[in-house]
């Protein structure tokens, strides 16, 4: 599956910021393309600031293993 850089870009958005969708199918969310997993968590890991993303996970929007598998990303982390 080619992975389309704008959806990558809505997908971080949507999860990170907004909690409007979730990587898996969980509370009430179908959840992303699992080809799109890692892109978005590389583009949050890059793109987001530190608490944009530890904010991600207080407020349930991504799991443990998804923040940890993004916190691993942050260049120089």
């Amino acid at each position: 599956m080619t992975v389309n850089n704008t959806l990558v870009r809505i997908y971080a958005r949507n999860i990170y910021l907004y909690g409007t969708e979730r990587f898996t199918a969980r509370d009430g969310f179908n959840g992303i393309p699992a080809a799109y997993h890692d892109p978005v968590k590389a583009h949050a890991a890059t793109t987001f600031s530190r608490p944009q993303i530890d904010n991600a996970l207080a407020f349930g929007y991504v799991n443990q293993t998804e923040y940890d598998d993004t916190v691993a990303l942050i260049p120089g982390a």
